[in-house]
């Protein structure tokens, strides 16, 4: 038995297949700088983009190590965005983010635009991310999307390794 509770969350109005993935401009982190870049810019081809809770959350360790786990990076181009910081980025992709940049966005702004935000438990004024795996084509269109509707809960991996495959193939 989990010593959480499972919690549903509200409908959203998300960003869905065949949507052109909203464009926005924000702090891009690897692993050794960052700097303002638009998704606009930096998405070329297949790109994986993933929204995560803030860095250090367990949701975020799995999904970096699914990343990991299915090779995606090897395949297309993947990039996450969460709350956190620049610096709390840096620390996160040293330890487990080979092959991802992420987007910082700390005023949760890009959440907002995306319809992935809600308001952490206990945590006045703070807005995250709920969990959320959009595939894009070169146009930015969504080929794929997966949005949490309860927390915790995780994207079906192998559902994803099928878009993947799809979309690279």
């Amino acid at each position: 038995m989990p010593d959480f509770d499972v919690v549903s969350l509200p409908e959203t109005d998300h960003v869905d297949e065949g949507d052109t993935a909203p464009d926005f401009a924000r702090p891009l982190v690897d692993e050794e700088y960052w700097e303002d870049r638009a998704l606009d810019e930096v998405v070329d081809g297949p790109t994986l983009l993933l929204f995560h809770p803030m860095d250090g959350a367990f949701q975020a360790t799995y999904l970096y190590n699914t990343v990991d786990d299915h090779g995606w990076a090897e395949d297309l181009d993947v990039l996450a965005l969460s709350i956190s910081t620049p610096y709390a980025h840096k620390r996160l992709l040293s330890e487990r983010g080979d092959g991802i940049r992420a987007f910082s966005d700390p005023g949760a702004d890009v959440v907002e635009e995306y319809g992935l935000a809600h308001d952490v438990d206990g945590m006045t004024g703070i807005t995250e991310t709920r969990p959320a795996v959009f595939l894009l084509d070169s146009d930015r269109t969504v080929e794929f999307a997966w949005v949490a509707s309860e927390h915790p809960e995780f994207p079906d991996a192998e559902a994803i390794d099928g878009a993947v495959e799809r979309l690279v193939d």
